[in-house]
């Protein structure tokens, strides 16, 4: 499976590459975006080092697809964010996850991103949807809950897993 660009609101989401660690050094900049997701921001090279691995499209055992995406504003073309799925399964099964930058939160992007994301997943198969959330952050909660995932009783290093299955 390949990331396409997809249309999201006021959104383009358009395929990661090497070339948007510039763009998103900034966006990622901010100490309290790790408050949930923990690290530290990163520096343009080592951002650089992960694009190009997340670039490659999979795992080294090619077990895993990689899908990320750069969310851009329409129509100015402004990063503000990113959304993955790791596919497992043969593209049955998606990990998603979202991360929009603490000057643009709030505005709804990480809900248009994360259900666009969803539905061109689920237009190419997948039957299962998950993320993994920390029970006290409230915003990414909501996110899943629009996308349809609903939560387990399953929590993993402090995360809850959140689930949505094509019955």
């Amino acid at each position: 499976m390949t990331a396409d660009d997809i249309e999201a609101g006021r959104l383009t989401l358009t395929p990661l590459s090497v070339e948007d660690a510039d763009d998103m050094v900034g966006v990622l900049a901010g100490d309290g975006l790790y408050a949930f997701i923990g690290g530290e921001p990163p520096d343009l090279d080592s951002l650089r080092a992960r694009y190009a691995r997340l670039a490659a499209g999979h795992s080294p055992d090619g077990r895993q697809d990689w899908l990320n995406w750069i969310l851009r504003l329409r129509p100015d073309g402004r990063a503000v964010g990113t959304v993955q799925a790791t596919v497992t399964g043969g593209g049955a099964r998606a990990e998603i996850a979202w991360v929009v930058g603490t000057a643009w939160q709030g505005r709804g992007y990480a809900s248009e991103a994360a259900e666009a994301l969803a539905g061109w997943l689920r237009g190419r198969g997948v039957g299962l949807l998950q993320a993994h959330i920390r029970p006290d952050h409230e915003a990414s909660m909501k996110v899943a809950a629009r996308v349809g995932l609903r939560p387990t009783d399953l929590v993993e290093d402090g995360e809850r897993l959140w689930v949505w299955e094509r019955v």
